[in-house]
Order: structure tokens, then C-alpha cells, then sequence
């Protein structure tokens, strides 16, 4: 496909009327039909379901709804539920139809997006080499003799061809970073409870993260922006804090002590030490730590509670069956009966006493930096010895869950067999925008780096929807949004939406008392987690200024910093007025806010 598909050129070429999502979608899906479904996909979208979704977002946005994601086309990990679509979990007996989409499917939607289908995965989301599915082995886009990577190896094999701008995946052990891995593509995997994992198929469920793949950290932090937030039908699901990291200036990354285990794999060895070199080169900071407490903390997942979880899963679904389950898969979930409640709680309290000893670490560095993988495998190799091999991918994934903390892996070279390598930078919990920032910078460092297998560069300066000429672009972060009660003001004064994006770090989000309508104040404190939702409008120069001359004590008109790190004009508020006002930063925007906080003068 020549039309790239990162969010921000489909989003230029949507608005300049160069090419439509109909279009866009109408391309994917021929190019599906020619090459084949399986391997990558179990089922896909009917193109009437994707016909009648384009055609009622384009009514929504021509209502002057803000769509941030319109058009983008996404697959599913197929253990995420799709309303009409089965969910196999790459199991044909276990298959059933969802009434309901999962939430994160359900927010994806509602922002824009369309669902291409429904993707191939390590059955039960157990593996991470792709292998152990009936529906047919996902092989890496640059050498069909080699592992994809797993559990989500359909979702990262449509990402790295091109055939979608992103795709869920779900991660309880690497399973959303070992295939970006392995295929040239960015893995973010999210903060546990950041996500909601309401309508998946649960592997370990209390250690399960919806992951996102994408070919930048800026798609994949776009992606998360809309799928986040607390969900109630979720027992698992948290909301973020008011405040998440700072600036990233002076940033220090952790390196392990001690050689790391490669396997043999001597340029896998050497491409991580160039990552090393290129860190600190913008700017990181290298700190020496203990890999131990983490060590062993992986080799943890798969001796004790959380392969019970496993069968637990399969148990509350009345579907434990030996003869419909793979073998491989089978013999790990089916070997939980002999775990102890005993073994259990011994495990759950080393990963405590484990979690302790690490604490000190992350008082030194703000990120962790590890191969996403010691090496890569041929599918015969897998096949031949599917347990240890499988093992040895692990070594440096399997921990961040049971640690609770947050990762996005990125591409960092190629082998000279043409084979791609990536890095993980592993961050604290609710850090996930902060690592991926960090990791976007390092992945940018590479000589012409390009996404997947499409040989399309990154692009290295979003485009963006040209205003004309005499127009200011104004950032609008509250009453004015589309859809409230001041958005005339934008309107009848001939402005017209540019973009719907968000603030880069270093913002607060304030709701101010006694406004009517209610209005919040956004603060620049440096401290603010950011990633506030704003909507960028192009007025005239005359517009602009009576807009301004309207604008009524705390709030002011400043530059704001965007989430790409561009500059634009827009509503500030006066410090002095947060005073009484009520911290919002963590609803991520104002209607978010609005939504779950009605108001009667909203």
C-alpha cells in the first residue's frame, strides 16, 4: 500500500480530500483477498458492518462531532470481544459471538476507528513465539522461516504490512512487546487497569494489559489516549493519578550490572549496546542496576499462581478440554492442577519481598532499558522444542507485569541477516507516556528508520491540515470544544477544526467554581501529567482578535506546548485561580470530565 497509514497522513489526506477512509478500506480489504486471510487473520470485519460505520461517522462528523481516530483502520487480537464477530481465542471449539464489544473496542469505535478484523494469536494467549494456533503460523514480515512472535502475532504481522494503522493485542507476559520486536514496529505496553480489560478472554487475568502496536510511539499514545479510563465493569481497572512524570530533560535509564544472556546471538548483543550509546547520546543518563530481583521475578510467572490463573480462566468459561486444546498450550494450563494453594502464596510472597528489593532502583533511574528479546528463532526450531525456546523470549518480559510497571518496546537496528532487533524501555506504573516519549526519541536516532515491512520512513513531522494563510490556530480545551456551550463563538465567526489532539507534558486540568457555563482552567505547572484532550480551530486574524477581546478574567490566551512537541496559540488560565478549583488533570479532558461529573450548568 503507497498511502501511508500512521494517523496523522491518513488524518491530511482525509482532510484535504486527497483520498477517503472508503477508499483507504476498500484497498486493505483487496489486498487481504489477494494474498489470503490466514495466516494473520481468523475473521474479518463484513465490509457492510465497515460500509454503514463510515457512513454514520461521517454524519457525526459533519455534525461538528470530534472524531479524533476517523477512519484509521484497526484490527483485534482474537481474544478481544467484537459485538457479531466470534471471539475463538485461536480455538474453533471455544468460539462464541459477543453481544457487546470489549470497552476498549467500544471507545475505539465511538472515537472513529474501524475495525478491519479479528487477528491470529498463540492459543489462549499462551506463547510468545505464534506458533501454537490451528488457524495457521504468523511468520516475521522480513523472513517467513522465522517466529513472528507472540501471543499477538496476527495483530503485530498486520501492523508491520501495512494493512492497518494499529492493532490491539493483549500482554501478560511480552506478548505485545516480543512480536514489535520481532517485526520492526513500536509494542506499548500499557499500565495495568490503564485499559480496560472488560470483554477479553482472560489469560492471567489479574496480570492481563490490553497492548497497543503501531508504527510510532506517537500512533500508539494517540491510540491509548482514547481506550484509557476507569472502567466499573472492570474488577481490575484503576484510575491514573493526578500527577505522572515531568519533563523529560536530564532522563537516566537503567542498564543491567552484569553481561546479559543472548543466547549466541552476537548481533543482538552488539545492536543493544548501540542503544546504549545512542540513549546517551540525546541526553540519558546510563545507571548501573541489579538485573536480579527482575531475573528472578520472570522465571516466577510460569512456576506457580499465575499458570493456575490460566485454567481458572478456562474453568469460569466451562471450557476445559484436553482433546480441542493445542498440545503445548494444554500442557501448561492443564499442569496448574498440581499447583498448590501453599506454592501459591509463597510465590505471591517472594514477588513481594522481590518488588522491595527493586524500589531503591527506580529512586536512580526514570526508565529501564533491555532487549525486547535475547535472539529470534526459525518456526522449525520452535516446533522442535516449543517450552524451552519459548523460555528464553521471556528473559526480559515476563516481569513487568508481575512488577507492576509499565513498557513500550521500539525498533533498534537490523541484524545483518536482515532480521530486526528492538529495545524496551520498562518504566513505573502510570509512566507509560513518559517511557514512550523516551523511546520515540531513541527510536527516531536510527539511520532512516522506516515502519515494519513497508519501507515507508516515519514521519518526522506530522502533517497536518494547512490553514490558510491569514488564520491563527487556536488550541480550545473547554466550553469551546465541539458539541458546548461556547463553541458558537468559534463558529459563527467562520473558524473551522483543524485537529483534535493533546498537550504534551507539564499541564493541570483544572475545573474552576462559579462559572457559568462551567469552564476549566488549563495550567502550565510543569508538573502536570498532561496529555489533555484540545481542539485546534483556524480563525481569521479579525475573528481571532474580537475572540480575544471577549475573553473574560482568569482566563488568557498563551502558547501551548502539544503532545508532538509543536507550538500553538491557546486558552490559558491564571494561576492564582486554581486556588478553589478542582484538580481534573486525571479525566484526561474536559468532556471526559463533563461525562462522568454532570453538571446542571455544564
Amino acid at each position: 500500500m503507497t498511502q501511508p497509514l500512521d494517523i496523522a497522513s491518513l488524518a491530511g489526506v482525509y482532510t484535504s480530500g486527497t483520498t477517503t477512509p472508503a477508499q483507504v478500506l476498500d484497498e486493505i480489504f483487496d489486498r487481504i483477498a489477494r494474498d489470503g486471510e490466514r495466516p494473520v487473520w481468523i475473521s474479518l470485519a463484513p465490509r457492510e458492518r465497515v460500509a454503514d460505520q463510515l457512513a454514520r461517522n461521517k454524519m457525526r462528523r459533519d455534525a461538528g462531532e470530534a472524531l479524533p481516530l476517523f477512519g484509521i483502520p484497526f484490527a483485534v487480537k482474537d481474544n478481544i470481544d467484537v459485538a457479531g464477530l466470534p471471539t475463538t481465542a485461536g480455538c474453533p471449539d471455544f468460539a462464541y459471538v459477543p453481544a457487546r464489544s470489549a470497552t476498549a473496542v467500544e471507545k475505539l469505535e465511538a472515537a472513529g476507528a474501524i475495525l478491519v478484523g479479528k487477528t491470529n494469536l498463540d492459543q489462549f494467549a499462551t506463547g510468545l513465539v505464534g506458533t501454537r494456533s490451528p488457524y495457521g503460523i504468523c511468520s516475521s514480515v522480513f523472513d517467513p522461516a522465522y517466529i513472528s512472535g507472540g501471543s499477538s502475532s496476527g495483530s503485530a504481522v498486520a501492523v508491520a504490512a501495512g494493512l492497518v494503522s494499529f492493532a490491539l493485542g493483549t500482554d501478560t507476559a511480552g506478548s505485545g512487546r516480543v512480536p514489535a520486536g520481532f517485526n520492526n514496529i513500536v509494542g506499548l505496553k500499557p499500565t495495568k487497569g490503564l485499559i480496560s480489560t472488560r470483554g477479553v478472554v482472560p489469560a492471567c487475568r489479574s496480570q492481563d494489559c490490553v497492548s497497543i502496536f503501531a508504527g510510532t510511539t506517537g500512533d500508539a499514545l494517540s491510540v491509548l489516549g482514547v481506550a484509557q479510563g476507569f472502567d466499573a465493569e472492570d474488577c481490575y481497572s484503576r484510575p491514573a493519578p493526578e500527577r505522572m512524570a515531568g519533563p523529560l530533560s536530564g532522563f537516566r535509564f537503567g542498564v543491567p550490572d552484569q553481561p546479559l544472556e543472548f543466547f549466541g546471538d552476537t548481533a543482538a548483543a552488539t545492536l543493544y549496546a548501540a542503544a546504549i550509546e545512542r540513549l546517551q547520546a540525546i541526553g540519558g543518563t546510563a545507571v548501573a542496576v541489579d538485573f536480579s530481583p527482575y531475573r528472578e521475578a520472570a522465571q516466577l510467572l510460569y512456576q506457580g499462581p499465575w499458570v493456575a490463573e490460566r485454567l481458572a480462566a478456562l474453568k469460569a468459561y466451562g471450557f476445559v478440554r484436553a482433546d480441542a486444546i493445542e498440545p503445548t498450550v494444554w500442557s501448561i494450563i492443564g499442569g496448574a492442577e498440581r499447583i498448590s494453594a501453599v506454592e501459591g502464596f509463597a510465590a505471591f510472597y517472594r514477588l513481594a519481598e522481590l518488588i522491595r528489593v527493586a524500589e531503591p532502583q527506580w529512586r536512580q533511574m526514570d526508565v529501564l532499558l533491555l532487549p525486547t528479546a535475547a535472539t529470534t528463532y526459525r518456526i522449525d526450531e520452535v516446533l522442535a522444542e516449543p517450552l524451552a525456546l519459548n523460555s528464553n523470549l521471556g528473559l526480559y518480559t515476563n516481569f513487568v507485569n508481575l512488577m507492576d510497571l509499565s513498557a513500550v518496546a521500539v525498533p533498534a537496528g537490523f541484524r545483518p541477516n536482515g532480521l530486526p532487533f528492538g529495545v524496551t524501555l520498562i518504566g513505573r506504573a502510570f509512566e507509560d507516556g513518559r517511557a514512550a516519549r523516551i523511546a520515540d526519541r531513541l527510536h527516531r536516532t536510527l539511520e532512516a528508520p522506516t515502519i515494519g515491512a513497508t519501507g515507508l520512513a516515519l514521519p518526522i513531522d506530522p502533517p497536518t491540515a494547512p490553514a490558510p494563510p491569514t488564520t491563527v490556530k487556536l488550541a480550545v480545551v473547554g466550553a469551546h470544544l465541539s458539541g458546548q456551550p461556547l463553541n458558537w463563538q468559534l463558529t459563527t465567526r467562520q473558524a473551522r477544526l483543524v485537529a483534535t489532539t493533546r498537550t504534551a507534558f507539564g499541564y493541570s486540568l483544572y475545573a474552576l467554581g462559579g462559572t457559568v457555563p462551567a469552564k476549566p482552567g488549563l495550567i502550565q505547572d510543569g508538573i502536570g501529567r498532561g496529555g489533555i484532550e484540545i481542539e485546534i480551530w483556524a480563525l481569521d486574524l479579525a475573528g481571532f482578535g474580537s475572540l480575544v477581546a471577549e475573553i473574560p478574567p482568569p482566563l488568557g490566551i498563551g502558547t501551548l506546548t502539544l503532545a508532538d512537541d509543536s507550538l500553538v496559540k491557546g486558552f490559558l488560565c491564571e494561576a492564582h485561580a486554581i486556588g478553589t478549583a478542582t484538580d481534573i488533570t486525571a479525566f484526561g479532558g474536559w468532556r471526559n470530565w463533563l461525562a462522568q461529573t454532570p453538571r446542571s450548568d455544564a
